[in-house]
């Protein structure tokens, strides 16, 4: 399977279907309820008291002791006259403890050597995973981005995974590629993050490209992932050949044309667990039923955005609607994972099965050119299907259909403008042009989005804005090493004088680790050996 920044189309045969994965056997099946289900009125009175000045804390508490139990003393002892909440919780739940100091790094280390020490340190091991806590067990180990988060995530990993490849971690590439298998074969898609909180989303469907790197570095044959490749499609499509003109259902939309595309979705209309303060205030600021605030938040969530103007009128969070937009790299992704599943069915000699999802390639193709290409923008964009319109302002998501190799040259080069002109900053390319105060808007960049741009527009020959984005990013983490010691999850791209500085906004702080960056930085770094990154070392004094 070729990697998305490739041409070539893979060639296969079908004894690779005999090369064996090895997984390690003995991993017990999960206990999928939720905090919220588990604990009831318990969980809503720690999260609406704010207990713990993260939501996310209570939630990836462990119990000490068996959660029925603790859940009956709690009734009992609740309404008794000198009863303390909190004291309740730190004695019955071990709350998890974030090391932050971890990711610091050592005077005079340099940024390459950083970075590849930390694989260890945000390496996480499957017989760590407590007794019914939210953790799902995972039968190998992984790597988690850091600082709050301490899970797997799905669409981080990937951009993690180039890191890894680039410090020889083949062992944890090894790994990552069997517990992203598993979680496919035990739940029937990737869930955002390895926690039962999370199950009843996704994110970025981007395990096609995982496969396609997987293979590039001698993991494993990309023939060996077709039938997770085929569950995970069947898992963003299902309801489709249902659904009649101008409807939807879950994470899929039949337009009045009759073109079929694909929206984020979550299956659970509450708020989120990890942030259940946070969205029922949200809600509370709504003139809309909070059941539907809820389920665009939680699709908010799933799609690696959360939050930004991408999904919201004016700019407000209260007014999100991310079910109502076509994202355009959510169906970039689906139509690389229908070209790599027909790809690998043909070498498979399934050649029926290869015929559909070339067509439905093709059909998506067409729908994506029809409706999220614009030509009066020069760009691809977001389509809202409930108001028959695109949005109006483009985003970085736009390079997503260069890197799969969707675009046409002519739609590349004017992406290209469109993203030099209106998203790039001194310090690298923006999520989008609006300032919000939402973590996925101006001031701020990220990682994946850095590199899905920089080898979108390699993959057209556009290399002087692709390499011009490069060196800026380079630039900013570089800078911020220097004088932090550290890696952190984001960046301002507006840099004063004294250097580069951590992201802003959101609903928590920054955090500290972390690994897409630590994965982008360490694949630049090594194709940019002359790049004054690789020279930056960390502050005499952290």
């Amino acid at each position: 399977m070729a990697d998305a920044t490739s041409t070539q189309s893979p060639v296969m045969n079908k004894q690779t279907l005999a090369s064996p994965r090895i997984r390690p056997a003995g991993v017990a099946p999960a206990d999928t309820l939720t905090p919220a289900d588990r604990y009831q009125e318990l969980f809503v009175d720690v999260q609406m008291t704010h207990v713990f000045a993260d939501s996310k804390t209570f939630v990836d508490c462990a119990p000490v002791g068996e959660p029925e139990h603790i859940l009956a003393i709690y009734r009992e002892q609740r309404g008794q006259p000198d009863f303390d909440l909190a004291t309740f919780v730190h004695e019955h739940f071990e709350v998890p403890v974030i090391h932050a100091s971890h990711y610091v790094s050592v005077p005079g280390q340099s940024l390459r050597e950083h970075i590849d020490g930390l694989w260890d340190v945000l390496s996480r091991h499957p017989n760590l995973h407590p007794h019914k806590s939210s953790l799902l067990p995972l039968p190998n180990c992984y790597v988690v981005p850091g600082g709050r988060f301490t899970e797997l995530y799905y669409w981080d990993s990937y951009f993690t995974m180039l890191g890894l490849a680039e410090s020889g971690r083949h062992d944890l590439l090894h790994d990552m590629a069997n517990n992203f298998a598993y979680l496919i074969d035990a739940y029937g898609h990737i869930p955002n993050g390895n926690r039962t909180y999370y199950l009843s989303r996704s994110q970025p469907p981007v395990f096609a490209l995982m496969v396609g790197l997987f293979e590039q570095h001698g993991v494993s044959e990309a023939i060996e992932w077709l039938p997770q490749l085929c569950r995970e499609y069947d898992y963003w499509m299902e309801g489709a050949e249902a659904l009649r003109p101008n409807d939807a259902y879950r994470h899929c939309v039949r337009l009045d044309d009759g073109s079929l595309l694909n929206r984020y979705w979550d299956d659970r209309d509450t708020p989120r667990e990890e942030a259940h303060l946070e969205d029922v205030m949200t809600a509370r600021r709504s003139t809309r039923p909070s059941m539907e605030v809820y389920r665009e938040l939680r699709a908010g969530a799933a799609s690696g955005w959360d939050f930004s103007s991408r999904w919201c009128d004016e700019g407000r969070l209260e007014t999100i609607r991310t079910t109502a937009i076509l994202p355009v790299d959510l169906n970039a992704f689906i139509y690389y994972l229908e070209r790599q599943i027909a790809v690998l069915s043909r070498a498979d000699g399934q050649r029926k099965q290869a015929d559909a999802f070339e067509a439905r390639a093709q059909r998506r193709h067409d729908a994506i050119n029809r409706l999220l290409w614009n030509r009066a923008a020069g760009s691809f964009l977001d389509y809202d299907w409930q108001r028959h319109a695109p949005r109006e302002a483009i985003n970085a998501a736009a390079s997503a259909p260069l890197y799969v190799g969707l675009a046409s040259p002519d739609q590349a080069l004017q992406v290209a403008e469109a993203l030099r002109s209106q998203l790039l900053e001194e310090g690298g390319l923006g999520a989008t042009a609006e300032e919000t105060g939402e973590q996925w808007d101006k001031p701020n960049g990220w990682a994946p989005l850095q590199w899905l741009a920089i080898c979108g527009l390699r993959r057209y020959g556009l290399h002087d804005l692709a390499e011009d984005i490069a060196h800026r990013w380079l630039q900013t983490v570089g800078s911020l090493y220097e004088r932090e010691s550290k890696i952190v999850e984001k960046y301002v791209l507006m840099m004063p004088s004294g250097g580069a500085v951590g992201g802003t906004g959101g609903e928590y702080p920054l955090q500290d680790g972390f690994g897409w960056t630590n994965g982008v930085t360490r694949r630049l770094l090594h194709e940019k050996p002359e790049h004054p990154a690789n020279e930056a070392c960390a502050a005499a004094t952290a």
